[in-house]
């Protein structure tokens, strides 16, 4: 799923760039619907943890410090060609992709028709992430050999997240109720803090009434990925 972005390879730059915002907003709306109907609940289980919020919470505060960081790094000299907000979102996808290794990981171990439904589940739902992940990269400032090199880097921490589930098997519990939340944070800070205002710039209000569609749309699938789910 991580290199998907190559069907775009092909597409003319200009027609490229007059539907990135569109895809720019059908991201942000996945990153949304994935964190608030599939991430934050998947941690929430059946349990009262109060302490989950408090997760989200800090993903979201560690998400800033680590833009403001990246921010000075690549930009303090006041020339910023690429936008930091691309390395946080393959630093976010890179946690989301662990994440998923561990669930894949831990669902085979309960069983195999389990696992298998998990894994297309993942599918399912990283499809049109992935979309969205190369057009911010594109977006960003990254090439398009780039950003599908980036995108599959960051794929690959699922095998790490799956080797880590395999030799931790009795901890993932415990240790997928921070991690889930704490990734739902960072979904929603780079959603809200970086793509949304990216769409802001468009000018024009038919184009933007299309990006606020294709964000209901990133959202609308996030659903549907869920009442599938059940």
């Amino acid at each position: 799923m991580s290199v998907v972005g190559i069907f775009f390879i092909a597409v003319n730059r200009k027609i490229f760039q007059r539907i990135i915002l569109s895809l720019v907003g059908f991201s942000a709306g996945a990153l949304i619907g994935g964190a608030f109907l599939h991430l934050i609940p998947e941690a929430i289980g059946d349990c009262d943890c109060n302490y989950i919020f408090f997760y989200v919470i800090l993903g979201i505060a560690l998400f800033f410090l680590l833009e403001r960081i990246l921010h000075w790094h690549h930009c303090h000299e006041g020339v910023c060609d690429v936008h930091t907000f691309t390395y946080m979102n393959l630093f976010g996808d890179g946690l989301h992709n662990f994440i998923d290794g561990l669930v894949i990981l831990t669902a085979f171990k309960l069983s195999y028709s389990l696992g298998l439904t998990t894994t297309l589940m993942v599918i399912t739902h990283e499809l049109p992430q992935e979309i969205g992940d190369y057009a911010v990269l594109i977006h960003g400032g990254f090439s398009r050999v780039k950003a599908l090199s980036y995108n599959f880097l960051s794929a690959l921490t699922a095998i790490l997240g799956a080797l880590v589930g395999y030799f931790l098997f009795p901890l993932i519990g415990k240790l997928s109720e921070f991690l889930l939340p704490f990734a739902a944070g960072g979904f929603i800070y780079i959603a809200m803090s970086d793509l949304v205002p990216e769409l802001h710039k468009e000018k024009d209000l038919s184009k933007s009434l299309v990006h606020f569609g294709l964000f209901s749309l990133g959202i609308g699938f996030m659903i549907l990925v869920k009442i599938i789910g059940e």
